[in-house]
């Protein structure tokens, strides 16, 4: 009886973890999706000042961040903390998640080469994007806060703020759903900007300053929270997105062909039937037609019963006329003929009152003469 009892808990036991595996994967969101890069490169280039950049980060109105890290229902504030060396700017992104507890979110480098020419790099920390998952952004014009770094107003930032202690402006809120997020975040992606995904970082200064810097205390503490651990045999936050695009392609081309099909057997029933329906008018046209023809022919003709098929009725029509030809030219052989009689025998009676003329007159001469 023990065995049994024992067998069953352990079916139990077996059954409630792949009902749980199978509830992680069927959520199919990462924490790496509740802060968009390209969102964070697009409002850095549009900030005057880091100072600026800071408040954009955390503006209510916008809501650029969905992270909660620490999971107490209210989306962590992120503060901006700045280092340099030389050329090279090392901008960090951090989350307060607590009383001196602060999880890098993503770093900024901004470095100028010796041509000049400045180069930005949006990098995601490895804890929440996995390793290299980089963004560089192409800005359609220079930022504001690029020139800063060079002009003679620049000062070092360092956030004055912390756990509990906000600025003015800023109050929490409740993070969204990811669905509710990409669709808020997708209007504050500058698409004029070009964002590409080189894979590796350009500055080793930068990167060397970020290993002195990093804070990971949140990562530290739940380390079974990592990128790596969250999503196994994939990279970084990049091969993942390109993985759920390419399966969510797959599935939208399969229900539009799909769909084209059913729109394909629509359009064909549509077609016949309306191809049925033209026919059936243009017979009934054809049809009115034809009646209202025969009609037009019984009222000139004066006839009643007529068929109403143009071809019977042409030849009938073609037969009557011949033999009204062959009556006319009857009746007027006819009167040709009595005509001739007519005059043949006014010939005759002419003849013959000239002849009792002539008769008379000899008789009276006879007469005289005697």
């Amino acid at each position: 009886m023990k065995n049994i009892l024992v067998i069953i808990l352990v079916l139990t036991s077996s059954l409630v973890a792949v009902a749980q595996d199978v509830t992680t994967v069927s959520a199919n969101e990462d924490i790496s999706e509740n802060l968009n890069l390209e969102a964070i490169a697009s409002i850095f280039g549009e900030s005057k000042d880091l100072e600026d950049f800071e408040y954009k980060l955390n503006d209510p109105e916008l809501k650029i961040s969905n992270l909660d890290l620490n999971r107490d229902g209210y989306v962590d504030y992120l503060r901006v903390v700045e280092n340099s060396e030389g050329q090279t700017f090392l901008i960090t992104i951090q989350a307060v998640i607590g009383k001196d507890i602060y999880q890098d979110v993503a770093t900024i480098d901004v470095e100028k080469d010796h041509s000049g020419k400045t180069h930005v790099q949006v990098v995601g920390d490895v804890y929440l994007y996995g390793p290299d998952y980089i963004i560089e952004p192409v800005y359609v014009y220079s930022p504001p806060v690029v020139l800063y770094f060079w002009g003679p107003t620049y000062h070092r930032w360092h956030s004055p703020y912390y756990w509990q202690h906000y600025p003015v402006h800023y109050h929490s809120w409740h993070p969204y759903s990811c669905n509710m997020y990409y669709g808020n975040i997708h209007l504050h992606v500058n698409h004029q900007h070009i964002y590409y995904y080189p894979g590796a970082r350009r500055s080793s200064r930068a990167y060397h300053m970020h290993t002195i810097t990093r804070r990971n205390d949140y990562g530290r503490t739940y380390p079974e929270r990592s990128f790596t651990s969250r999503n196994r045999g994939v990279r970084n936050s990049y091969e993942l997105s390109r993985v759920r695009g390419e399966s969510h392609s797959t599935t939208r081309s399969r229900s539009a062909t799909a769909v084209k099909r059913s729109n394909t057997r629509v359009g064909n029933t549509t077609h016949s039937r309306n191809s049925g329906s033209l026919s059936s008018e243009r017979s009934s046209n054809k049809s009115q037609r034809s009646s209202a023809y025969s009609n037009q022919s019984r009222t000139r003709s004066g006839q009643v019963n007529r068929p109403g098929n143009s071809r019977t009725y042409n030849n009938r029509q073609v037969s009557e006329r011949s033999e009204r030809g062959k009556t006319r030219n009857s009746n007027s052989s006819t009167r040709v003929h009595k005509q001739s009689r007519n005059s043949h025998s006014a010939n005759r009676n002419e003849g013959r009152s000239r002849n009792a003329g002539s008769g008379n007159s000899t008789s009276n001469e006879r007469s005289k003469r005697r």
